[in-house]
């Protein structure tokens, strides 16, 4: 079994947090009205894509009817059909639906993930929360290689990914900010795909395909 298969299977059965663990759980059985007869994840949801992803985008959590639902990242709600779409137009997906775990969805040089990987409510995590994931994030980082850029969706995502980094100081967050490090690795940030941004118009899609278009470059390159 290799590494990322291992952490797969952990962050699946994790019940670090009980508040989360209840939360997702009740999700699951209680459901929406237009998923009713869909049967729910309802567990931690771990990251996927190309092992050798020179990429990674990192959002926040699981939605509790997206994710929480079908079990892969940004999958089956309206966050992940902006996602996607951007990610299928700069060549990192195979298709530029996401809807349900068999669906068909490849990632080419690229990983989703999430610092928070069980649904939390009213999709905030609280610090112990967000302290008792940080693990997850640390080792996919330390087992996918050949990282080259990091999409980091929202200021929590930024945060989280700064954090395992070491960015100090770390430059303020805004769309389109784009930190070079020493290691060799840049962090782009977006605004998150969120339903609060992209139906306001504070993200547009022109918006998020010009970050997903210098990540193509980055890390198809390597130039900074």
């Amino acid at each position: 079994m290799n590494a990322l298969h291992q952490l797969e299977i952990e962050v699946e059965n994790c019940r670090r947090c009980p508040r989360l663990v209840a939360w997702r759980e009740q999700v699951a059985v209680e459901k929406r009205a237009s998923f009713r007869d869909d049967e729910y994840w309802g567990k931690g949801v771990p990251g996927f894509g190309d092992p050798a992803a020179g990429l990674m985008v990192v959002g926040l959590a699981p939605a509790a009817h997206g994710a929480n639902r079908t079990g892969r990242m940004f999958t089956g709600d309206r966050s992940g059909d902006w996602l996607y779409r951007a990610m299928y137009r700069a060549g990192f997906a195979n298709q530029p639906d996401s809807i349900h775990k068999d669906d068909g969805l490849e990632l080419a040089n690229a990983w989703v993930t999430s610092p928070v990987k069980c649904a939390p409510p009213a999709n905030k995590p609280t610090p112990d929360e967000r302290a008792n994931c940080r693990p997850f994030l640390t080792r996919e980082f330390e087992y996918l290689s050949e990282l080259r850029v990091v999409v980091a969706l929202g200021g929590i995502g930024y945060q989280a990914v700064a954090q395992h980094l070491g960015v100090k100081p770390r430059p303020k967050f805004g769309h389109g900010v784009e930190v070079p490090l020493e290691s060799g690795l840049t962090i782009l940030c977006s605004y998150h795909v969120s339903q609060q941004n992209t139906f306001t118009g504070r993200l547009t899609e022109d918006m998020l395909d010009s970050v997903f278009s210098r990540a193509q470059e980055i890390a198809s390159t390597g130039v900074r």
